[in-house]
């Protein structure tokens, strides 16, 4: 399991599809991180709020500046390893891996264009944009 920070960024990906990760890698792995206007605060809530509203998660670690979650499949049980780094910057990137396997399908990916989807719509809706 290769989560956390390292030197201000997220891990980059492993050479296999079941990882996405908006700093650095190359183009298979790379997702937009999510831009936001306002307070870096007010985006870690949300984002947290939107995670934990999501089935099958338990929170690993938090700080001021980091979040890891862990999603558990519910068929299957495989859990995949999701982070959130909130840099001084109106950025959020972004991380999510598989721990098993090759391939997931997409399934990373999907769950965090989901996840910015879910966020973008409750900021803009909490007059937060």
């Amino acid at each position: 399991m290769d989560t956390g920070l390292k030197d201000g960024r997220l891990a980059p990906c492993p050479n296999r599809p079941n990882c996405v990760v908006s700093q650095g890698g190359d183009k298979r792995h790379h997702i937009d991180p999510i831009a936001y206007e306002g307070e870096k605060s007010a985006a870690v809530e949300l984002i947290q709020q939107v995670v934990q509203g999501l089935a099958g998660i338990r929170i690993a670690a938090q700080t001021e500046d980091y979040l890891h979650v862990e999603f558990r499949s519910k068929m299957m049980g495989f859990v995949d390893d999701v982070e959130f780094f909130f840099p001084d910057s109106a950025v959020i990137h972004m991380r999510s891996a598989s721990r098993v396997g090759y391939s997931d399908f997409g399934a990373n990916r999907k769950r965090l264009e989901k996840i910015r989807v879910m966020f973008q719509q409750r900021w803009t809706r909490d007059g937060k944009a």
